[in-house]
């Protein structure tokens, strides 16, 4: 337990975040309580231009204390202020140096591709990022790498009279141990499906409406696991999508296929009929053992069975997701998965960071996971981008989730050509993105005055169904404002 008492809440934040990159899986309290056993104690006390930080190490008998100026009318800087200090106390309490530095953030590239839209040199970024972040070279040289792909990207969406288009189905075939999403076993909603759909129709007919005008650029289709819907589903909801929508301008059309069980050889003929331009297959990981314990109910050979049944329907853009820090998993493990991964040669791959959240059952039932070893690396993380640059290609997003493993990034690779388009506007918010269907979240961006809005859907099927009047309500005073 780490303890943080500060007589001013302002940066709490700030310091709670900073501390979780160091000291990952944590629980926090902010106060002292009788009988509570504190490894740490972190003490900020506000004076007249200054704050004062003391950590207490309570298992080693020492403590650390610190001052810095700081000019409370300008919170950004005072902030940075505040985690630099607390950075260099917390990195000669541990020995250790985050790679990142003080940045916690998920979107790191985002400072990147902003200065040097604005004009700086890539010195310039290089100086401000270490300076203000304490961010170590090589993560500084993958942000200026990823931010002038992205903006290479993007420099055919129009951002003022453009958007796009997420669909969620939240459905999976099982739930994976590691995973927070909001997702329901498709086995207990299957015979309910048209309801779902009715509701989600409905708001696509409203969406559709709202954005009347505007030019559709990429539509993302995800979940849960889109496929776990039967074939006929899916393509009564592709169909009515493309009825719905105007596709003359679109760049990109992406299904999350994602978990191998869930697709078949007609539910794949059903994407490429309707013009899906860009699927993913998910393995996770291409070891067994890992897939089992953690919940994914398809093995290897399956992975590759699929992989190849959409190579033979002509799919040319198919990405895969792995994650590195899974359960039990080292070097020969990560190696071994990515021997495997380079034998199929997929068009894209996105190497994602274990990150544990709060609702993962990982987390939640810790008396029968709590011995799992999670290991991440920096040694795995740069065999991975190794392996994905020697198959040609190149990072072209990033973005960072609390609680990782080893504090590292998530990061997508893909051959020239064949980057998501989508994903680099859901990161680096540049353009209004519309999303339909339950735990969704619409983004509104007004680039002239550089602002962005959101708005929910509830998570819960059911009650996305029963309310969907009220989702349509909500989005009602959001898109508005695009009218104005």
């Amino acid at each position: 337990m780490i303890g943080i008492i500060l007589e001013d809440q302002s940066f709490e934040q700030d310091i709670r975040e900073l501390l979780m990159a160091f000291y990952p899986g944590e629980s926090f309290a902010h106060e002292e309580a009788a009988g509570t056993e504190y490894h740490l104690l972190v003490r900020g006390r506000t004076g007249e231009g200054s704050f004062e930080l003391t950590v207490q190490d309570l298992k080693n008998g020492i403590t650390k204390s610190s001052v810095t100026e700081a000019d409370f009318s300008d919170r950004f800087e005072t902030k940075n202020r505040i985690k630099r200090m607390l950075y260099g106390m917390l990195s000669r309490l541990t020995g250790t140096e985050l790679p990142w530095g003080t940045l916690t953030g998920i979107r790191p590239t985002k400072i990147a591709m902003t200065r040097l839209s604005e004009g700086d040199t890539a010195e310039e970024v290089r100086s401000y990022m270490k300076d203000t972040y304490l961010t170590g070279d090589g993560k500084i040289d993958l942000s200026l790498e990823i931010a002038r792909r992205e903006m290479d990207l993007l420099s055919s969406i129009d951002y003022e009279h453009g958007y796009s288009l997420y669909v969620g189905i939240p459905f999976c075939p099982t739930t994976c141990l590691y995973c927070s999403f909001p997702s329901f076993p498709i086995g207990q909603w299957e015979k309910r499906m048209e309801q779902y759909l009715k509701a989600l129709f409905r708001e696509m007919d409203y969406v559709a409406g709202k954005m009347k005008g505007r030019t559709l650029d990429t539509v993302y289709i995800g979940g849960g696991t889109p496929t776990s819907l039967s074939a006929p589903h899916l393509d009564r909801l592709i169909c009515r999508l493309k009825a719905t929508f105007d596709f003359t301008a679109i760049q990109e059309f992406t299904v999350e296929a994602g978990r191998p069980d869930s697709i078949t050889e007609e539910k794949l003929q059903v994407l490429k009929r309707y013009g899906v331009t860009r699927i993913s297959i998910n393995p996770q990981t291409m070891k067994q053992e890992t897939l089992d314990l953690i919940g994914r109910h398809h093995t290897v050979d399956m992975v590759k069975d699929r992989f190849y049944m959409a190579r033979a329907l002509d799919f040319d853009n198919i990405n895969m997701d792995l994650i590195i820090g899974l359960p039990e998993e080292g070097m020969e493990d990560v190696t071994r998965t990515m021997e495997e991964i380079r034998a199929l040669r997929p068009d894209g791959i996105t190497v994602h960071s274990l990150a544990i959240k709060r609702a993962a059952r990982l987390n939640m039932f810790k008396e029968k996971y709590g011995d799992l070893k999670i290991t991440n690396t920096q040694e795995m993380i740069d065999l991975t981008a190794d392996c994905a640059r020697n198959m040609g290609q190149e990072p072209y997003y990033l973005y960072r989730q609390k609680n990782m493993a080893g504090n590292f990034e998530n990061v997508g690779y893909s051959l020239p050509g064949k980057a998501c388009i989508y994903n680099i506007l859901i990161m680096e918010e540049k353009q209004t993105i519309v999303a339909c269907g339950a735990g969704t979240t619409t983004k509104v961006v007004f680039p002239s005055e550089n602002r962005l809005e959101r708005v929910e859907n509830v998570k819960d099927v059911e009650q996305y169904i029963t309310r969907i009047d009220e989702m349509l309500e909500r989005k009602e005073k959001m898109l508005a404002k695009l009218e104005m």
